[in-house]
């Protein structure tokens, strides 16, 4: 299957065009199109939030971001034969057709020190974990600057938006 440019289908190895991230990519390397294609909100609000971090002594470093739906459905085939069956791979990565990465709605963060940061003052900048079993996740969630997050989902199999 050809590649597209919207990120669908295509034979071949996987690259960073795809949403791979080398290490050491944080949320200001715009080169990186795991960060440069993120949504432009939710990129603005992680990179207010890390620049207050760094006061901290902490850094944002982008484990995965927006990501292909080849990349997507690969790493879902991936937690297939991981966890032995899809209902189980679903605790843990979602279709490409309800996976907020791919819209590029979605960030994983690497390191701990970045997630409590996050799980201390994300909220302040819409930033919100929002699985229990995935502390690297956040999403932006605008109205948690008002009223906090939202209560978070124990994973993605009870979040409506999966059900798709």
């Amino acid at each position: 299957m050809p590649s597209d440019a919207h990120g669908g289908e295509h034979s071949g190895a996987l690259g960073e065009a795809d949403g791979l991230v080398p290490n050491g990519v944080t949320v200001f390397d715009d080169t990186i199109p795991a960060v440069a294609k993120l949504d432009p909100d939710l990129l603005q609000a992680l990179r207010r939030a890390a620049s207050a971090a760094e006061h901290d002594g902490v850094t944002f470093y982008v484990n995965s971001g927006w990501r292909s739906k080849a990349y997507q459905n690969q790493l879902l085939r991936q937690a297939v034969a991981t966890y032995g069956s899809a209902n189980e791979a679903a605790r843990w990565v979602a279709t490409a057709a309800t996976s907020p990465h791919v819209t590029g709605d979605a960030v994983d963060l690497g390191r701990s020190d970045a997630t409590a940061w996050l799980s201390r003052h994300g909220a302040d900048y819409g930033l919100c974990q929002i699985y229990r079993n995935e502390a690297w996740h956040y999403e932006l969630r605008t109205s948690a600057i008002a009223r906090g997050c939202p209560p978070m989902y124990a994973d993605p199999t009870e979040d409506p938006r999966m059900q798709q």
